[in-house]
């Protein structure tokens, strides 16, 4: 699989090295939990073998930490679970180091008008 020049340069041999393809694609869904992708989608998008992503999509789905649904994949909505997920921690550092870190506050604007039960009021 091929990295950018960016990510090569500013990524340290450790974190190369422990980036498995699970959790690359674990990592590239949460990235994009508004959406459901196809295995040949986020292959191409990770530049990962099918073979290799479909293999990686099945075990994460024995996990609880994708859904899958049809020819469809998408990340849980069960942050618990992903937490608990050892490889959850360093795929999300590389992809908020590549796309930058959730605002939340800039979320919260453009969220839905009802809050979430575990999100306290700001009033």
């Amino acid at each position: 699989m091929s990295i950018d020049r960016d990510t090569f340069e500013n990524t340290s041999e450790e974190e190369l090295a422990d980036l498995s393809v699970p959790d690359q694609v674990l990592g590239f869904l949460v990235a994009n939990d508004d959406r459901a992708f196809k295995a040949r989608e986020v292959a191409s998008q990770l530049g990962a073998d099918e073979g290799a992503v479909s293999t990686a999509l099945s075990r994460l789905k024995e996990r609880g930490l994708v859904e899958h649904k049809a020819t469809y994949w998408a990340v849980t909505d069960d942050e618990d679970r992903l937490e608990g997920y050892s490889g959850y921690e360093r795929a999300t550092a590389l992809f908020n180091e590549r796309l930058g870190a959730e605002d939340k506050e800039s979320w919260r604007e453009h969220a839905p008008g009802e809050s979430h039960p575990n999100v306290e009021s700001e009033q």
